[in-house]
């Protein structure tokens, strides 16, 4: 299933998060390209959204871990916190579209 999150306005390095049913999406603009991921930082919690973006890496706001926005992974603290899910996010007709990364 397809969901639309919005318009693909964002500045280059602008981060926002959204709401997808009961979970939520970080989404981010990075070399031109929208980036995606579970937004709940899967350590304690905190929304990656609240955080900042490093190059590649958007480091949670709470403990300082660095996810790489297109692969999830952890890079700079793996003994404290898993990899983050990746979600694939296009643009169709000016809005940002994912499939639902929680669909079964």
């Amino acid at each position: 299933m397809k969901i639309k999150l919005g318009p693909a306005d964002f500045s280059e390095k602008e981060m926002r998060g959204y709401e997808v049913g009961n979970r939520n999406v970080c989404v981010a603009k990075i070399n031109g390209r929208y980036k995606g991921l579970d937004d709940w930082c899967n350590h304690a919690g905190c929304l990656l959204s609240g955080g900042r973006l490093e190059n590649n890496l958007v480091i949670c706001p709470c403990h300082e871990v660095g996810f790489d926005m297109d692969t999830g992974k952890n890079e700079t603290s793996p003994e404290i916190a898993d990899d983050q899910p990746v979600v694939s996010v296009e643009v169709q007709d000016g809005q940002l579209v994912i499939d639902d990364p929680w669909a079964k």
